[in-house]
């Protein structure tokens, strides 16, 4: 009867011992390391984007969710204004270049949210709207600032740069 007894437990320790292992690496990583080095090494550094909209261009009077320009967006009914970089004016541009340019920062910003679920997180710098009333928000996907896209793309510049770089 013994024998059997042990063959019984035998598949469950299988399991059981592996998953301890497993289990005390994962909530008690080495001390040599800082918490962000640990989560990062062990890849369960996750941003969870919990906002989604269908985002069409602005048109008339009524503006719940849209896309003004590459940088404002009504969501929700609130009007915002992302922080952290300017793009070409489409209201009133400068030159043609600048209008050009504006509408394709403003379709790219629209396909960059339509994309999927995104974030809203606090302006960095403390502000929490602007001389208009805007609400100031950052807006990224997975941890990347959709703004900095469209800086690398070349339809943004860096706020505080060189002013309309677009004329």
């Amino acid at each position: 009867m013994p024998a059997k007894r042990s063959v019984r437990w035998f598949p469950i320790a299988l399991v059981a011992l592996p998953l301890a292992a497993f289990s005390a690496v994962l909530f008690f990583p080495a001390t040599d390391s800082s918490p962000a080095e640990a989560e990062a090494a062990i890849g369960f550094a996750q941003v969870i984007d919990r906002e989604e909209a269908y985002f069409p261009i602005c048109s008339g009077p009524q503006r719940v969710t849209c896309v003004v320009d590459g940088d404002t967006i009504w969501y929700r009914g609130e009007k915002i204004r992302l922080v952290g970089f300017d793009t070409p004016e489409v209201s009133n541009p400068g030159c043609a270049n600048e209008a050009r340019l504006g509408a394709l920062a403003t379709e790219r910003l629209q396909d960059l949210l339509n994309e999927g679920a995104f974030s809203l997180e606090a302006n960095p710098e403390g502000r929490e709207h602007d001389r208009y009333g805007r609400a100031l928000l950052v807006v990224s996907r997975g941890g990347a600032n959709l703004g900095d896209m469209l800086v690398g793309e070349g339809l943004a510049e860096r706020r505080g740069g060189r002013g309309n770089v677009w004329c």
